[in-house]
């Protein structure tokens, strides 16, 4: 059935290019993008980099030109590597842009003709067909079985049917059926131009593990700054020249910085993005790896996230006919058709002819009569052989056919779960009336096949799950049920219902299996914020233009890769590449591991950092008569050249199988349990490995205290403390991948890449010790065979203390 209006000329095309000149182009406005090297400057001056090129100042005036040099080159190099993995940038407004389409066919002075959308202006005439995207928001004067797809607008799954009247928006497109319409808004006074609005105000907040390594950085810099005053005071009492004190303070001061720890982040953080691509899970911003193992809460699409977003027949009731018959009738009466294996037209329809392809029915027949679907008749049909086949809405066809046995009680099962029912009906003539029906067809959009599973992983996980769509609510809640992710209070709501009050709305929502129906882009912002402020750390999916703003909203936002917009995928941190839910159980697994990796290697840097200050404390508290066993570039060579790599492994640390059980640790990466593992075990005894070493080849080569050694014994000692520092290394890497399990219980072979850096740390060690001229600028020489006795005791000393520690806490 057609509806119409009398037909309009269009516009003049004179008065078309005033409009234009006017109005302005029919493109959104864009985005102010940033500069790639203002992106790559911002990698060079963030808090930690700053301090970086603080310490490299300060080496350059204590008169360490070296030292200065290598810290800058460890910032330039972690700055340009941040820069090349987040070099895509966010172009969600870039990308919004796109889905206007190059060409739109309008009428102007009377006549059909083809112009480009950007020339579009309101009172154009558009002519729209299947196939075609709408480009620009338009008001339907003509309609002919016209049916839109706003799924990327709306969330819903199913196709509007847009009455004579209506509005069709820009960015949708025709799956059915022509039209005519008439422009009345373009560029950004359509609707997707507020939601690219929304987009670009939406602000991404900082990441949970940026948050974290602040604070340590902060922590960091505050204690090597005061350690460095102190030392210059002490310097002071000891009866050292003002200037020489200054540069003395100056070099600790630098030594306590961990040059190495910026590195191993961004590139730690990058190998775990590696292992999510894998698992096809694109990161695109690197901090994104630890937040989702963070996530405690995660709002989740349906259609197309849950769902497969693809129609299929799920039921066939007959009182008696072939069920083959029903289809060929349900097929008949549509335009859908899967061709060439690919969808064309209505996705229920295309889900008819699937299934009765499926089934072997016979399609042939020749149409000698069409009545299109129409929303007030909300059935179609055909006259095929000298048959009306029909089929529509079981409350338009069933009145129509004589009374039939147990229809009304499978209609109602159907329908209770949450299926999408036609009714099928023949006559003998075209009238439609006195049919006989054939049967009830329920269709629905099945769940992917793992997503039950994967709702139960989360929930050992402790993590809340929401069902945030734009669909029926009816709909929404049978598709919950069926995976398992309907809470046991069982609320449904819809965007209508939600309190205007966000701490109302936060309350409302902190539950596990809400379901919110019909909800709007600005909801899902909203639902974003009230349950980041109730402390939530918030993972929203999504796959639609319209989930643009609340991607970015939400502490990670996650995008559907294969069949999600570009909009979506641009303005998300993680992008499921085969748009698998259950992809976001292995991504979530493999964050928390980060977590847990980044403790890791903070415990192991932190424990070299305890080790590295206490030959200055040393000095400092005998007054000087004990000498520095480490020289400020000795530090700096423990901190780049040989703990970086084995740092870096512990970072690929595999997750334990346990990793899944419990709520994510959200906590301080620094808390109490590291500091008195760092601060009160594996720091202490890797010192008192490495002072031990030092005064024993001092005093087997007759030193005694207050006297000052010749410098052939001292570098002989200094290269000793310096391999017993490197060694205890080796044993506090075994340490630091369990903190409940000690070195004999590991299984060694779990992380070759550790057992490859610690093999790499090996071949350094000799190196600077055994070139000349690289262990005369360092300050240290080449151990004799009873310093290399000394220094090799520092491993079953970590090892000793590492399995006393546990052993303790764990009767504890």
């Amino acid at each position: 059935m057609t509806t119409m209006s009398p037909a309009r000329p269009g516009l003049a095309a004179a008065e078309a290019a005033a409009r234009l000149a006017a109005d302005g182009p029919n493109r959104l406005p864009a985005a102010r993008r940033v500069p790639p090297v203002v992106l790559l400057l911002r990698q060079m001056v963030h808090f930690f980099a700053l301090l970086l090129w603080g310490a490299s100042v300060l080496a350059l005036l204590a008169g360490m030109p070296q030292l200065a040099v290598a810290i800058c080159i460890v910032v330039l190099l972690n700055g340009v590597f941040a820069f090349a993995q987040e070099y895509r940038a966010d172009k969600a407004t870039q990308r919004l842009g796109e889905l206007i389409p190059a060409n739109a066919v309008v009428r102007r002075d009377g006549r059909r003709c083809l112009v480009s959308a950007a020339d579009l202006v309101a009172g154009d005439v558009a002519l729209l067909e299947a196939g075609d995207r709408v480009s620009a928001d338009l008001e339907l004067v003509e309609v002919h079985a016209l049916a839109v797809n706003e799924s990327m607008l709306t969330g819903e799954s199913r196709p509007v049917r847009p009455q004579l009247g209506d509005s069709a928006y820009a960015g949708t497109f025709v799956v059915e059926g022509q039209a005519e319409a008439v422009v009345v808004a373009t560029g950004q006074r359509t609707r997707l131009a507020a939601i690219a609005k929304l987009t670009r105000e939406a602000s991404r907040p900082p990441s949970p593990l940026a948050v974290q390594l602040g604070k340590v950085v902060r922590i960091v810099a505050g204690i090597a700054v005061a350690v460095g005053a102190a030392f210059f005071g002490l310097a002071l009492l000891l009866g050292m020249e003002p200037g020489q004190g200054f540069l003395f303070a100056i070099g600790v001061t630098v030594a306590l910085v961990p040059e190495g720890l910026l590195p191993t982040v961004t590139l730690s953080l990058a190998r775990a993005a590696q292992r999510m691509a894998a698992r096809n899970a694109l990161v695109r911003h690197l901090e994104a790896v630890e937040t989702l193992g963070s996530a405690t809460f995660i709002c989740t699409d349906k259609t197309g996230t849950l769902t497969r977003n693809e129609m299929t027949v799920a039921d066939v009731w007959t009182p008696g006919h072939p069920v083959a018959d029903v289809l060929r009738s349900a097929v008949l009466s549509s335009t859908g058709r899967m061709s060439d294996g690919k969808p064309v037209g209505d996705p229920m329809e295309v889900a008819l002819h699937v299934e009765a392809l499926r089934l072997g029915a016979d399609l042939s027949g020749e149409i000698s009569a069409r009545f299109p679907f129409d929303p007030v008749r909300r059935r179609a049909s055909v006259v095929a052989d000298g048959h009306l086949h029909v089929k529509g809405g079981p409350d338009t066809v069933i009145p129509l056919c004589g009374a039939v046995s147990g229809v009304e009680e499978a209609l109602d099962r159907m329908s209770r779960r949450g299926l999408r029912v036609l009714a099928v009906a023949r006559g003998g003539t075209e009238e439609e009336r006195d049919l006989e029906l054939l049967g009830l067809v329920g269709l629905h959009d099945p769940p992917r096949d793992d997503v039950a599973e994967a709702i139960w992983k989360c929930r050992i996980a402790g993590i809340k799950l929401a069902m945030v769509t734009g669909d029926h609510p009816g709909t929404a809640r049978a598709i919950a049920v069926e995976v398992g992710l309907l809470g046991p209070d069982e609320l449904v709501v819809t965007g209508a219902d939600l309190p205007g009050d966000d701490a109302a709305l936060g309350e409302l929502l902190d539950r596990d299996g809400v379901v919110v129906a019909r909800v709007t882009p600005e909801d899902k912002l909203r639902i974003a914020r009230a349950l980041r402020s109730r402390g939530h750390v918030v993972a929203m999916t999504g796959d639609g233009v319209n989930d643009g703003p609340a991607l970015r909203e939400a502490d990670i936002g996650i995008a559907m890769g294969a069949s999600g917009t570009d909009v979506a995928r641009e303005a998300a941190d993680l992008v499921l590449l085969d748009d698998h839910f259950a992809t976001i159980v292995s991504a979530v697994e493999l964050g928390r591991a980060t977590y847990a990796n980044v403790r890791r290697f903070l415990t192991y840097h932190l424990t070299d950092n305890v080790a590295e200050l206490t030959p200055f404390a040393v000095w400092a508290l005998s007054g000087g008569t004990i000498p520095l066993a480490l020289s400020v570039l000795q530090v700096l060579a423990l901190d780049i050249g040989t703990d970086l790599l084995p740092a870096l492994a512990l970072g690929a640390e595999p997750a334990n199988p346990r990793t899944m059980h419990g709520p994510a640790r959200t906590g301080n990466l620094i808390d109490r349990r590291l500091l008195v593992r760092v601060f009160g075990v594996l720091g202490p005894a890797q010192a008192l490995a490495e002072m031990g070493a030092f005064m024993g080849i001092l005093w087997l080569g007759g030193w005694q205290p207050g006297a000052a050694p010749g410098p052939v014994l001292l570098a002989a000692a200094s290269g000793t403390a310096f391999a017993a520092v490197v060694l205890g290394q080796f044993a506090n890497a075994f340490a630091c991948r369990s903190e409940s399990r000690w070195i004999g219980r590991l299984r060694w072979r779990a992380n070759p890449l550790l057992l490859g850096a610690l093999a790499f740390e090996a071949v350094m060690l000799l190196l600077f010790l055994g070139l000349p001229s690289v262990a005369g600028v360092l300050g240290g020489a080449f151990p004799p065979p009873e310093g290399w006795l000394l220094a090799t005791l520092a491993i079953p000393v970590m090892v000793l203390a590492d399995a006393a520690h546990k052993a303790w806490r764990s009767k504890r």
